[in-house]
């Protein structure tokens, strides 16, 4: 008779949790996640400090402020992806077409979060900070998985021994 085993282990859940995403156990992974956090800093500092200053210091359509936002951090963001983040990867046909596709398919997680954001969310301007925080975590998350997957997947450089 075959034991099954225990729902509850700590190595049965981690394997659960790994199921949906490849690699995400591999320290590849972590290392990229790491430094897509850091080069990310970057872009968020300029590019939601210019969201907030258009949105609540000008009054800029909250939307609008938001895509003006990212739009500056869009550059900057595949030169670090590229160089930084997913260095040692093997460059892909076609990587910047499939680094806009992915930047696109996040931005528009981006704008749906928002807008279901600026709707449950009471009309004041920390709502509206608060509502475009969320937006900028949906970007940010989608982006790196898409990146990651699929915009920067080439092979990962071989370990030395």
């Amino acid at each position: 008779m075959t034991r099954r085993p225990d729902p509850t282990a700590p190595s049965v859940r981690r394997r659960a949790l790994a199921i949906g995403l490849p690699g995400l156990r591999s320290q590849g992974f972590w290392a990229s996640a790491l430094r897509y956090g850091l080069a990310g800093a970057l872009n968020t500092l300029v590019g939601f400090g210019l969201i907030l200053f258009l949105d609540l210091g000008l009054d800029v359509q909250p939307n609008l402020a938001n895509a003006i936002g990212y739009a500056v951090g869009i550059a900057v963001s595949y030169v670090l992806s590229r160089l930084f983040v997913f260095r040692g990867r093997s460059a892909r046909a076609g990587g910047l077409r499939r680094y806009l596709a992915a930047v696109a398919l996040a931005f528009l997680a981006n704008q749906a979060v928002l807008t279901v954001a600026n709707l449950l969310l009471p009309a004041s301007e920390l709502a509206s900070a608060l509502a475009q925080a969320c937006a900028a975590v949906a970007y940010s998350g989608a982006l790196f998985l898409l990146s990651h997957y699929w915009a920067f997947a080439g092979s990962e450089p071989a370990r030395s021994a």
